[in-house]
């Protein structure tokens, strides 16, 4: 809490921060499946990051596991907001796990671009946190044409096979201001190549590539 001695005003910050539409749906698909369906409920990987809902949860019956693995065949399982990888769906089809998907809309989106581009056979520089699940199950939809880009480091280094067919994502739990020194990078490397910049769907802040 910060002060203002000349205006006797007080700035209240909040914590934790407000949650996405997409986080609120996966929270209530959880409560609905506990409500429909009874205790056990499995939960892939924490459904958000935030450990007052996660404990409120798993006090009414969820329960949280890190891989697949732990879940029993045949059980049901929830995937979190953060989305999973085709191999992660492969592996709840072989155990013949009941999949409640609680995916986020937006992260759905960007997995769907990440598609789109590799059947284009771009270079997808995908911005975010090497170990953050989403960015696990973004890079699994591409990975022969995905390559992370964590820091502003990486994106002065990354090299790319054919610098007229690149294009970016980003991890969407990073504010614009978290990822905005990495994309000017990116531009400035890749621009004069690729002839100019262009945003690439509804979600300007998310996608984006150099055509």
């Amino acid at each position: 809490m910060q002060s203002s001695a000349s205006s006797g005003k007080k700035v209240i910050l909040l914590r934790p921060r407000g949650f996405c539409a997409g986080v609120v749906r996966a929270i209530d698909v959880v409560k609905i499946a506990l409500d429909l369906y009874g205790s056990p409920i499995y939960v892939r990987k924490e459904i958000v990051h935030n450990r007052h809902v996660v404990d409120d949860l798993r006090d009414h019956g969820a329960i949280f596991v890190d891989e697949l693995c732990q879940v029993p065949a045949g059980s049901r399982v929830i995937f979190s907001a953060h989305g999973v990888s085709p191999e992660v769906r492969r592996q709840a089809q072989e155990r013949s796990l009941q999949v409640v998907d609680a995916t986020c809309p937006l992260v759905t989106k960007v997995h769907l671009e990440a598609v789109k581009f590799a059947r284009q056979n771009s270079t997808i520089l995908l911005i975010g946190h090497r170990d953050h699940e989403e960015i696990d199950g973004t890079y699994g939809e591409a990975p022969r044409n995905t390559i992370i880009v964590e820091t502003e480091a990486d994106a002065e280094a990354v090299e790319v096979p054919d610098p007229e067919r690149v294009c970016y994502l980003t991890q969407t739990t990073l504010s614009l201001d978290e990822t905005r020194g990495v994309i000017e990078i990116l531009k400035r490397r890749f621009r004069r190549s690729a002839g100019r910049n262009r945003r690439t769907s509804a979600t300007p802040r998310r996608t984006g590539n150099w055509r």
